[in-house]
């Protein structure tokens, strides 16, 4: 859940690296994005940076350009936190698909 944490950035997954690798152009945006996988607090970063309309670096594993469609696509969103908590919720809520392995095990 999104927490309303003024300290969220303390447990980023970036924390420790350079700014300099977060503010990259081009390919580079690739090795920048990477270091956001399984990052425990990605949600609260990009809902930063959308509702704060934050336009350079990588936030939350999107780029400026990502940010930026994004914005376009929902121009009527007025709290990203809000939103982005809600469908954290709402996904963790969801039973877990059964694998096909699963299937022939129980038959």
């Amino acid at each position: 859940m999104i927490r309303d944490d003024p300290e969220w950035e303390t447990r980023a997954k970036c924390r420790t690296a350079d700014p300099e690798e977060l503010f990259v152009e081009g390919a580079a945006q690739n090795r920048a994005k990477a270091l956001c996988n399984g990052c425990p607090v990605r949600t609260e970063c990009l809902a930063h940076a959308l509702d704060n309309r934050i336009e350079h670096g990588i936030w939350g594993g999107m780029t400026e350009r990502d940010r930026r469609a994004l914005l376009r696509r929902r121009p009527t969103v007025t709290s990203w936190r809000l939103l982005l908590q809600t469908a954290r919720t709402e996904h963790l809520r969801r039973p877990l698909p059964i694998q096909a392995t699963d299937r022939k095990r129980t038959a």
